[in-house]
């Protein structure tokens, strides 16, 4: 961190031991180094603790800063997170997707807004609590790229979050605890007697906190009865080969290089429900609120394991399970990305039209990463795994890392 001596660095400090060590960090090296606090969120309709968080997390923040001993400034950007990250939710459960709130919170908010209130207040940098890893070198063209790896700490590793992020927003960025791990991070900060040092780490939305999901997208999104239909197992036998991408075809797939485009297309088809294919064993209060993978609030009993959403049907605002954790409904082989929803971290990196590369993968936060060959094509980006992926879920991001040092290359949203 001595590179960034000289330079006046903004920390968001959101009360939190993470952006607490992180902030000492830099103030121990020597960084002049003042606090951020923002405040994103008031309303406190379906909170679980059912008053805002962020009151007690701004009082810790304030502590910290003063033990530390830097500057501490606070700024109100709600107004810009419910249009940015809060509508952006609505909207996504409300067309049947499951968005990703904190990857839109780290790319319209922690790398924008609260970028601009940084530097409006002199800072040249801005520096989180984010596990990950940075580093830049110059191309031949004499432009400097920036470069964004996994943390070093597997369990936390919070690259996955920045998926969104673009080379101007990474360049005054600074990740200080990104090559610590969790534990020496607590150490750190016991040492240093920090207030947050024993902290529970937060959890939920991020700015909002544990919610209850239903009764929090009840505020704008009405709830609707439907029917939940159950697909029994033997139905995938006798899909037709149209749907070569469900568990059940794994055998008969081609090799990588015989898809062809229609091959790729074929991959990613999903089967179409309909409530004459199983039986109804339950009713729900909207399918807006349900995704692919859930479990909870189903209600549906008599089964020897759990029972798990596959698809929702806002149409007909029917849900459709399946039992079993390993349900064939749920394990795909490929996903598509389409063309407007590609974003390239590394814009010197970008596949062109025909071009395959392989890549690792991940498809949600702390998912181990699976090897997969990405295809560009004329219609988007195809990613074809090599084993399949339990719980593809639209709205969702897939993530694509080189091999190795784990960079980041860049993401999509999965249609």
């Amino acid at each position: 961190m001595q590179e960034y001596l000289g330079k006046k660095i903004a920390v968001g400090l959101s009360g939190g031991v993470d952006s607490s060590v992180a902030a000492y960090l830099l103030k121990r090296q020597g960084c002049d180094v003042f606090a951020l606090f923002m405040q994103n969120w008031h309303d406190t309709t379906g909170t679980l603790h059912g008053e805002c968080e962020w009151e007690e997390d701004l009082q810790v923040a304030r502590m910290v800063a003063a033990k530390i001993g830097i500057p501490f400034h606070f700024v109100d950007l709600s107004d810009t997170y419910r249009k940015q990250v809060v509508d952006y939710m609505f909207a996504e459960y409300g067309a049947g997707r499951t968005p990703n709130p904190d990857v839109m919170c780290n790319s319209k908010i922690k790398f924008a807004a609260f970028l601009e209130a940084a530097r409006s207040l002199g800072a040249e940098m801005v520096a989180t609590g984010h596990y990950c890893r940075k580093d830049e070198f110059v191309a031949e063209d004499g432009s400097t790229v920036y470069r964004i790896m996994a943390g070093s700490d597997s369990n936390k590793d919070q690259s996955y979050f920045l998926c969104q992020l673009t080379q101007q927003q990474l360049a005054p960025a600074i990740f200080p605890i990104g090559d610590i791990d969790k534990p020496e991070v607590r150490r750190i900060a016991r040492e240093a007697g920090l207030p947050s040092a024993e902290k529970k780490d937060s959890q939920g939305i991020c700015f909002v906190g544990k919610v209850d999901l239903p009764v929090f997208l009840q505020q704008q999104l009405k709830a609707r009865e439907g029917n939940i239909v159950e697909i029994d197992r033997s139905f995938y036998r006798g899909l037709s080969a149209e749907y070569p991408g469900y568990c059940h075809n794994d055998g008969a797939l081609q090799a990588p290089e015989d898809y062809g485009e229609e091959g790729l297309r074929n991959l990613c088809r999903c089967y179409d429900y309909k409530e004459s294919d199983g039986k109804v064993v339950g009713r729900h209060f909207g399918a807006n609120f349900f995704t692919i993978g859930q479990r909870k609030g189903l209600n549906v009993g008599g089964h020897a394991e759990s029972v798990f959403v596959i698809h929702t049907d806002m149409s007909t605002n029917t849900i459709y399970v399946g039992e079993g954790h390993n349900f064939p409904g749920l394990l795909r082989k490929a996903l598509h990305i389409r063309n407007e929803d590609i974003h390239w971290i590394r814009n010197d990196l970008c596949m062109k039209t025909g071009e395959r590369r392989d890549y690792l993968v991940r498809i949600r936060y702390r998912q181990p990463l699976q090897k997969a060959v990405l295809y560009r094509c004329e219609d988007g980006m195809y990613i074809v795994f090599e084993e399949h992926q339990r719980g593809i879920t639209p709205g969702q991001f897939a993530v694509w890392y080189e091999a190795g040092d784990l960079e980041m290359i860049g993401s999509g949203v999965i249609e």
